[in-house]
């Protein structure tokens, strides 16, 4: 049976953590940028490579209950495509939203990006709209 975190009480696999951390060491361009550049200061704390079940969120906010993935063109196949709706419906059971960008999202319009996450933030956390700088 999977583990349960603490406040945000996601199911977690264990047995994934070593994979996840080999995937934060070895992020994508576009994983790196917006967790450095704007998610890490992001007064709600989210989590990169976060364990959930048998899947691995790029990007997790437990206080929201928001999931973030980075999509590169793997994802675009019909194989990728199939793989993350039946990720998407396990997790959306698990009352997560999904917030999902393309990596050409994140280098071609990175702070329309990050203010969608604040707008997602704030309507599931009713917390203050951060602006980004």
């Amino acid at each position: 049976m999977p583990s349960m975190t603490g406040d945000d009480m996601v199911p977690q696999n264990k047995k994934l953590k070593a994979f996840a951390r080999k995937l934060r060491n070895n992020a994508t361009r576009q994983e790196n940028r917006l967790w450095y550049e704007f998610l890490r200061n992001y007064p709600i704390q989210l989590n990169r490579q976060m364990t959930i079940l048998n899947y691995i969120a790029d990007f997790y906010c437990a206080k929201a209950r928001l999931v973030t993935p980075l999509d590169g063109s793997q994802h675009y196949t019909e194989v990728g495509a199939s793989r993350d709706a039946a990720r998407d419906d396990v997790l959306t059971a698990l009352d997560l939203d999904i917030l999902r960008f393309s990596n050409l999202d994140i280098d071609n319009n990175f702070s329309g990006v990050c203010e969608t996450i604040i707008r997602a933030v704030h309507k599931r956390t009713d917390t203050p709209h951060f602006p980004h700088d």
